[in-house]
């Protein structure tokens, strides 16, 4: 599929688009630099120490400390936010990929254990019943079933003989037949 701007027309676009976000991002720079140094100028007055006696200079040391420790203050307690709200942030983050589980599973191992090793990891060591799955199961003797269906031995070319042509048909389906008319 052919797209309907030609790449000279393409290159072009993006050339004054990129002009134009030069132009943007250098304006944007100005603007922080002259709201920066409006905001110094209201903050901060312009110091007159000249003409000052002793006293006076250190009252204005005094006062400006005061202002430093205050502006510190401030700082301490934003950063502290900021890290509060980082961690908050993290593990808000981790609890979406929780639940939309977009983790990697690790590939699980198939591993035996018993009943009595389950129930005590599940119960802890208050499980001193051994639970044993094979005792509530149905015996069954193999000596029943051996009586059942009596085995006959015999020569085997006699059977082969016996069975062969139409008689022997007739002779398997009259021995089929004569047990359930009994």
């Amino acid at each position: 599929r052919k797209s309907k701007i030609t790449a000279s027309r393409k290159l072009l676009l993006k050339s004054l688009m990129l002009a134009k976000a030069k132009e943007e991002w250098e304006q944007e720079i100005v603007d922080k630099q002259s709201e920066k140094e409006r905001y110094l100028s209201e903050r901060i007055t312009p110091l007159h120490t000249s003409g000052l006696s002793l006293s006076q200079l250190q009252d204005l040391c005094r006062e400006l400390h005061e202002k430093v420790e205050i502006v510190d203050e401030e700082r301490y307690d934003i950063e502290a936010k900021c890290n509060h709200n980082t961690r908050e942030i993290k593990d808000l983050k981790i609890k979406v990929l929780d639940l939309r589980g977009k983790f990697k599973r690790p590939p699980l191992r198939r591993v035996r254990v018993s009943a009595d090793a389950m129930l005590r990891a599940l119960l802890g060591s208050k499980h001193k019943v051994s639970m044993d799955l094979r005792a509530n199961l149905k015996s069954v003797k193999k000596e029943d079933t051996e009586k059942e269906r009596p085995v006959e031995v015999g020569d085997w070319r006699k059977n082969v003989e016996a069975m062969s042509g139409m008689e022997g048909r007739k002779k398997m389906f009259d021995a089929a037949k004569s047990p359930t008319g009994q």
